[in-house]
């Protein structure tokens, strides 16, 4: 162990995920399973603006919670139990996710008061000296943004609406309001970390692949269609595994420590926003066209498979950009093709759609991997 690495883990955080974080990740799957009901349920503009509003909150304080166990291990039982505790928040909020809107607000609320609490009380408790500094900072604001979400609760309509968009502000604000620069972050935990919430978001789009089958008759073109959800689910992988993940670590392991927390709060809070939204919506679209192939797909629907995958490239886009990655611009144009496919699915067949978002996204990854490789870089991978 390098004497950088004693000292990160005397401080008490760690260098690589655990299991009990794997767990934890399992509530992240039925989160993103809920959310990616509201937009089947009622397909349209107001099931993304609901998506998009209720991933915002809960995708805060989840990363938040990358930022706990980067900074405070589960290595005691105290510590295993109060995660326990917030994964159950979680599983709380997740419940609550369908209804959120129309019934189920006050659950939904409190199960963020909890999941913020016991995120400050385990900062405050166990972190390192600077870490407890800078949680102290922002910990008004977090705990503001849940009073919103809390009060959004017990109110209906554009008050709601108000509430918890005024509370997903605060949260987007509050790194530049506060000083984050006390907060450690050790890279090869921190990317990694993320890095299974992105494979495990991408794991929804294989189950939306199954649960839009429930029930099927198999035949040949039906195994056909499967075969392209995923082989689309693989090409999400590759286009972030293939080589941005393995270069995200290094990027942001070589900012000095005192300047890492603006970058990482940057490539892998904003920026994974909306690569994690377009699984949510690219999942749903999966789910409500795979087992109707050879029919035209509604505009909903299709917007969706093409603009789910089209957001994902898109946060690519701002991950690369923030981290300096090469070639941030590919990204954007593949993100701009993909979207080029929706008509496909409206004006003729579904599976014809799901086709040729494949064919336009392994293409722009195969392009942008055959540049990297031609200018001497290598990934683990290739």
């Amino acid at each position: 162990m390098t004497t950088q690495s004693a000292e990160l883990s005397a401080e008490g955080g760690q260098l690589r995920a655990s299991t009990l974080e794997l767990f934890f990740d399992l509530v992240f799957v039925f989160t993103i399973t809920q959310l990616s009901h509201v937009y089947t349920h009622h397909p349209g503009w107001q099931a993304l603006a609901q998506v998009a509003l209720l991933f915002g909150v809960i995708w805060w304080m989840y990363s938040g919670y990358v930022w706990l166990t980067n900074e405070v291990a589960p290595n005691s039982t105290a510590r295993r139990s109060w995660l326990m505790v917030g994964m159950f928040a979680f599983f709380v909020l997740a419940l609550a996710i369908p209804d959120a809107f129309h019934g189920t607000g006050i659950a939904f609320g409190a199960g963020y008061v909890l999941v913020t609490a016991v995120h400050t009380a385990l900062f405050v408790s166990a972190g390192g000296a600077s870490a407890t500094l800078a949680i102290r900072r922002i910990a008004p604001l977090n705990g503001l943004a849940a009073a919103l979400v809390l009060a959004g609760g017990f109110v209906h309509g554009w008050v709601q609406y108000a509430c918890w968009t005024s509370a997903f502000a605060v949260q987007a604000i509050s790194p530049y309001l506060v000083d984050t620069q006390d907060f450690v972050i050790r890279a090869s935990h921190f990317c990694e970390r993320h890095g299974l919430v992105v494979i495990v978001a991408i794991g929804e789009s294989i189950v939306a692949i199954g649960a839009g089958l429930a029930g099927e008759q198999v035949t040949p073109q039906l195994i056909a269609t499967v075969a392209l959800g995923l082989c689309l689910a693989y090409v999400l992988w590759w286009a972030y595994f293939g080589v941005d993940d393995e270069r995200g670590e290094e990027a942001l392991a070589a900012v000095p420590d005192r300047e890492r927390s603006r970058p990482a709060v940057l490539a892998y809070g904003y920026s994974l926003y909306p690569l994690l939204i377009g699984v949510i919506v690219a999942a749903a679209g999966i789910q409500m066209s795979i087992a109707h192939g050879n029919e035209a797909a509604s505009v909903a629907v299709a917007a969706a498979l093409s603009g789910g995958v089209a957001l994902y490239f898109l946060g690519q886009f701002f991950f690369r950009l923030t981290l300096r990655l090469p070639r941030p611009w590919a990204r954007l144009l593949a993100a701009a093709a993909v979207a080029a496919t929706t008509p496909i699915g409206v004006y003729w067949v579904s599976w014809a759609q799901l086709a040729a978002i494949v064919v336009v996204a392994y293409a722009a990854v195969i392009a942008d991997d055959l540049v990297t490789a031609r200018s001497g870089q290598h990934g683990k991978y290739f």
